[in-house]
């Protein structure tokens, strides 16, 4: 990052989310984890359905986020993703899945108005929101769905649609998809990154800047 404030906020995230893994770690697995892609298919980092923020085609370096939208390791990276996405333009295929922790009350809600509005091709603008706005809502105790509904709306969202589809069993299952592909491909904290596929364990906060610049140099 370009600050040591910002240096400082993601290394205390980054701390605070290693020693919070094993107790996560311990009440993911507790959820049922039934195969992700149909009896007996292999889990799989990409789906056809999975959601491509930058798509840099052929030959492009894939690296994909396993992410909570309530997690501030995960808020404290969002600068750092975002500032990747701009440096790497062209050079990454970028792709986001939900990981909806089971000790964040609204982790799922917020997956929720984040698919209902990939419905109206409005993913990426509600996923901008939900982080720009962690601050105001991460942590609450009290459902948070209508203050997602009220972005919603500010983004010009058809709130039929979008109630609909927030209120739609298989929007919740799809989120659920994500998360038992996530615990059968070993993810148990977020963020969690794999870049071409591989799991990247993160240390340090340039890591996945690193991890990026490596692949490319060794790309065919």
């Amino acid at each position: 990052m370009k600050t040591p404030v910002k240096v400082t906020l993601i290394t205390v995230a980054v701390v605070v989310a290693m020693i919070l893994a094993a107790v996560i770690y311990v009440l993911v697995n507790q959820r049922s984890t039934p195969s992700p892609g149909g009896e007996g298919e292999p889990a799989s980092v990409v789906r056809p359905n999975s959601h491509v923020l930058d798509d840099g085609g052929e030959g492009a370096v894939t690296v994909v986020e396993f992410l909570d939208f309530e997690c501030e390791a995960c808020g404290a990276f969002y600068p750092i993703v975002e500032d990747i996405r701009e440096k790497f333009a062209g050079q990454i295929t970028y792709v986001v899945r939900y990981f909806p922790l089971p000790g964040h009350t609204n982790s799922t809600n917020a997956a929720l108005a984040a698919e209902a509005a990939a419905g109206q091709d409005r993913f990426e603008d509600m996923y901008h929101r939900l982080f720009e706005t962690q601050a105001e809502w991460g942590e609450s105790q009290e459902s948070r769905a209508d203050l997602f509904r009220g972005f919603a709306e500010e983004l010009g969202l058809d709130m039929a649609a979008y109630d609909a589809a927030v209120a739609d069993p298989e929007t919740l299952a799809r989120v659920e998809m994500d998360l038992n592909e996530g615990q059968a491909l070993g993810v148990s904290s977020t963020p969690t990154f794999f870049v071409d596929g591989e799991p990247l364990e993160l240390q340090q906060w340039n890591d996945l800047e690193d991890a990026i610049t490596q692949a490319l140099s060794t790309a065919p």
